[in-house]
């Protein structure tokens, strides 16, 4: 599992945009396989699940995305992969899931 964590001072639909836009162009076998959007009057939170094949492990991983903002407050934004393990007890090559990660750390770099 790899994870990001960061705080944006941006437009909110605009980044969840570049994200989407960013992350299924970003891949011919990347997928949004759900959402969840949540908005009340002191906040707002953007959930996305993304899978991608991944040639590292030889399986699909995924990405979750979650953007969370309250009112005149910057966007907390976190990132977490999972599924890139072949093992059955433990976690080895983990590969996909940190090229996934960086998929999204690019697209966040171009923002």
């Amino acid at each position: 599992m790899s994870k990001i964590e960061k705080e944006l001072n941006c437009n909110f639909d605009e980044l969840l945009q570049h994200i989407e836009n960013g992350i299924l162009n970003g891949s011919l076998s990347a997928t949004l396989e759900d959402s969840s959007d949540f908005i009340q009057e002191n906040g707002r939170c953007s959930v996305r699940v993304f899978e991608r094949y991944s040639a590292f492990g030889n399986n699909r991983v995924s990405l979750n995305v979650t953007l969370f903002q309250s009112v005149n407050n910057p966007i907390q934004l976190s990132a977490i992969t999972s599924g890139g393990s072949q093992a059955v007890f433990f976690k080895i090559n983990t590969l996909g899931e940190d090229a996934f990660l960086d998929c999204l750390i690019s697209v966040l770099n171009q923002k």
